[in-house]
């Protein structure tokens, strides 16, 4: 999910419909404002992520597994499955389903979260508190590559630079680097010996406008 932290001043004033998203990835949808509101209080949800991470590592899981496995009862997990299948963030494994014993398994997903300046109100709330969230999952994550870190051939790695682009070539570096994601990823039905799930973030921010050395900074 590719997204920015929504400015913390306050919710901007009514927007006009939707930007365009997709989800899943390989069938681009447009979502109304309403259903992004939705998608962020459900990724907010703190039991819906944690279904959510347990699909992503495991594969499938029924309602009575996640019960077991995350502490809560089989109707609860059972409750948000289906508020997950809706959002068609996860789908029934029809093939391990019987009767009222029910699989599910993640789906590919992807969302671009548009400027927080065309969301409602609603919108808006909904995903700075998920903002918020995966600021404090990130920042944990962030430590944890420093503290892990074993040289250059070791599996956390820590890349911090700085460099002059324009908004062009920026776009350009972002494709790239989703093709280089592309390419060295390997999808779930189809991992290799001695591969393990990596957590990769790429963050790009601008300096601010102004004064650099005594040179001026773009707009």
């Amino acid at each position: 999910m590719t997204d920015g932290t929504p400015r913390t001043a306050g919710p901007p004033e009514p927007a006009a419909p939707a930007e365009k998203s997709a989800a899943p990835a390989e069938t681009p949808t447009e979502l109304t404002s309403l259903e992004r509101a939705a998608l962020y209080r459900s990724l907010g949800n703190p039991l819906r992520r944690r279904i959510l991470d347990y699909l992503g590592r495991h594969g499938e899981a029924n309602s009575t597994v996640l019960a077991r496995e995350l502490g809560e009862s089989s109707g609860t997990t059972s409750y948000h499955l289906r508020k997950l299948a809706e959002q068609k963030l996860i789908e029934e494994i029809p093939e391990k389903s019987r009767g009222r014993e029910r699989w599910w398994r993640g789906l590919p997903f992807s969302h671009t979260t548009p400027d927080p300046a065309t969301m409602t109100p609603e919108e808006y709330v909904a995903a700075e508190h998920l903002a918020l969230l995966k600021i404090e999952v990130d920042t944990r994550l962030f430590r944890r590559a420093h503290q892990e870190y074993r040289g250059p051939q070791g599996w956390a790695q820590v890349q911090r630079t700085g460099t002059w682009m324009t908004q062009t070539d920026l776009h350009e570096f972002v494709r790239a680097y989703q093709e280089l994601l592309d390419r060295y990823s390997h999808p779930d039905d189809a991992v290799p010996e001695g591969a393990r799930r990596v957590n990769l973030r790429f963050y790009a921010a601008p300096d601010p406008v102004g004064e650099w050395e005594g040179e001026p900074t773009g707009p």
